[in-house]
């Protein structure tokens, strides 16, 4: 059971002070002290179903770095050639805030950093490394700097609609050499593009990618993303067991960049 714990303080007549917040993990025992099975709760309308679904997110993400941890990656072989590239270190961390769950992915690559830019901002070429693209589509080339995509994904529910987005993708170059490249998304409407019977319109509040160039060949990617509530059932599911499901993710990431490297087919036309 997990239990979010606030802790204030007051003196005297003056207004309480936040000092600290957590969420902690309890493990109910029965008389002969082993582990037994809480009923099954239902959440309150509203608030307490996004909390409860907030919650399944972060067990989700324990799951994931737990999994990262142990190295137990039952669905590749044990034994590969060996290859620096073939580490990837996947950093995951969780933040909830305002009443939003945020989450940040970290990982290096031996990809420049501006090749890694060209081909994580051109999102039709996310459909090669993430599963939750179906369909990818420009709708809009506002200029050189932002692009409006038509993204369509799976359903995470047997028989269930999937879902749409219109995502506003905005690039942006270092100004100089200590700033990263960023690739921000943003969920925009469109008077074009109304929601269909077909798909459930989804939203993105803010998601994206930064790109630090750490040195010639060495590129350090970090993802973020604010998770509404269109969001988060893509990050809930499959919960039983250490599941793998960011890894994998980023695991594709990294090896799609590594493939495309040397790629002239990512970098735009008044680069070449």
């Amino acid at each position: 059971m997990e239990v979010g714990v606030c802790a204030e303080a007051y003196q005297g007549g003056e207004p309480l002070r936040h000092i600290n917040s957590a969420f902690m993990t309890f493990e109910v025992l029965d008389s002969d002290r082993k582990p037994c099975t809480l009923p099954r709760i239902r959440p309150e309308p509203v608030d307490g179903k996004r909390r409860f679904q907030e919650a399944i997110a972060r067990k989700k993400i324990r799951l994931d770095r737990k999994y990262i941890i142990s190295c137990k990656q039952t669905e590749v072989p044990l034994s590969v050639p060996w290859d620096p590239s073939n580490q990837v270190f996947v950093r995951l961390y969780t933040l909830e805030e305002n009443q939003m769950l945020c989450f940040k992915v970290e990982m290096n690559v031996r990809v420049s950093a501006e090749q890694s830019f060209h081909l994580l901002s051109d999102l039709r070429r996310r459909m090669e490394w993430d599963r939750h693209y179906e369909s990818c589509e420009v709708i809009n080339q506002a200029d050189e700097e932002d692009t409006i995509y038509r993204v369509a994904t799976p359903s995470v529910t047997k028989g269930g609609k999937g879902k749409d987005f219109i995502l506003l993708a905005s690039r942006r170059k270092p100004c100089d050499s200590r700033d990263p490249y960023l690739i921000a998304l943003r969920s925009v409407t469109l008077p074009t593009h109304p929601p269909t019977e077909e798909y459930t319109r989804g939203e993105v509040l803010c998601a994206g990618f930064t790109i630090w160039e750490e040195s010639s060949s060495v590129t350090k990617i970090t993802y973020y993303n604010q998770a509404t509530p269109g969001v988060l059932p893509y990050i809930s599911t499959d919960i039983a067991g250490l599941s793998s499901s960011f890894y994998s993710a980023f695991s594709a990431c990294s090896q799609f960049l590594l493939a495309n490297k040397d790629s002239l087919a990512a970098l735009p036309p008044s680069v070449l």
